[in-house]
Formats: structure tokens, C-alpha cells, sequence
């Protein structure tokens, strides 16, 4: 007979194990109460002809979804949309239909186009350190970042955002 300690042990340990098969797939597990939520992750990227375009980055998930539009809120919007008709084309088959959470990734250009109104390429330059010109290419599509310059505008970035949640008014 289990005591309730070894039980418990062996649980988490099953927990555990799933959860890093889970992770090595490119999925997150959020808990909630007693229920898990899966977390996956949807690519925003910007294409040749300007439109953003949003993906499931996960191969093996039982279905896809793409959502298009002319800004990033339309291209989520349709994603949305797209998500929610597979969940009532799955249920209305009889099939188990299981909750999913995005977590929502850009690409360099899209990011930097989407927020180009709050965002001037020299005061990109100044929080990233990279050269104006090479932040135009990026947004233009002329040439790709190397995933050592991605790091770079991220880490840009978020300390930039670190110092504004910090700052307080009187």
C-alpha cells in the first residue's frame, strides 16, 4: 500500500517527466487549479508583400492555424478567429477539443514595423547600438538579422522597458 507521501513523490515525478518531454517539443504547461493549459508558441511575421502572418511554430500540434492581415491586430484578430472555428469543427465531430494559450513571438521586421510609431530608427539605434541603417535593412527585408544582432535588439529593448516600468512620477 501507497502511504500518501510516496504517492505524491511519484506524481510529481510523472509531472516532471512530462513536462520536460513537453518543453523539448516547444510547449509550456501553465496549471490552473487542477486542469492544464497548454501553451504554445505562434510565430508574427512580416512577408515580402508587406502583410503580417501568424503561425503555429509547433509541427507536431493536431492542426494548424494561420491568421493574415494588413497590421499585426488584423493578421491576431483572424488568428483568433481561425482558433476558435477549429475548437467548433472539432466539438461539432464529438471530438475532445483541448484548450490552448499562445504565446505570441515576432520576427526582427515585424516588431520593428509594428512599433515604428513609438519607436524612431535613431532611438532604436541608441537602445540596440546598432547602426540605424542596419535596422532599415532589417525593417525593408533587405537583409535577415544573425541570431547574435536578434539577441542584442531584445535585450535592447527590454532593458529600455525595465527602466520605464521602473520610473515613478510625483
Amino acid at each position: 500500500m501507497l502511504s500518501l507521501w510516496s504517492y505524491k513523490v511519484r506524481s510529481e515525478v510523472k509531472y516532471s517527466e512530462i513536462h520536460r518531454k513537453l518543453r523539448r517539443a516547444g510547449c509550456f504547461i501553465v496549471k490552473y487549479c487542477n486542469s492544464f493549459i497548454m501553451n504554445k508558441v505562434a510565430i508574427i511575421e512580416r512577408g515580402s508583400d508587406g502583410r503580417f502572418s501568424i503561425y503555429i511554430e509547433d509541427k507536431n500540434y493536431p492542426f494548424g492555424i494561420i491568421g493574415t492581415g494588413a497590421t499585426v491586430k488584423e493578421a491576431m484578430e483572424d488568428f483568433k478567429s481561425g482558433y476558435q472555428e477549429m475548437k467548433e469543427f472539432i466539438e461539432s465531430e464529438g471530438r475532445q477539443f483541448e484548450d490552448v494559450d499562445f504565446v505570441f513571438k515576432y520576427d526582427v521586421p515585424s516588431f520593428l514595423q509594428e512599433y515604428a510609431y513609438a519607436f524612431s530608427l535613431a532611438g532604436l539605434e541608441r537602445i540596440t547600438g546598432i547602426n540605424q541603417k542596419q535596422l532599415g535593412h532589417y525593417i525593408s527585408g533587405y537583409r535577415k538579422p544573425s541570431e547574435k544582432t536578434i539577441r542584442r535588439i531584445e535585450s535592447g529593448i527590454r532593458s529600455f522597458c525595465s527602466q520605464l516600468s521602473s520610473v515613478r512620477f510625483i
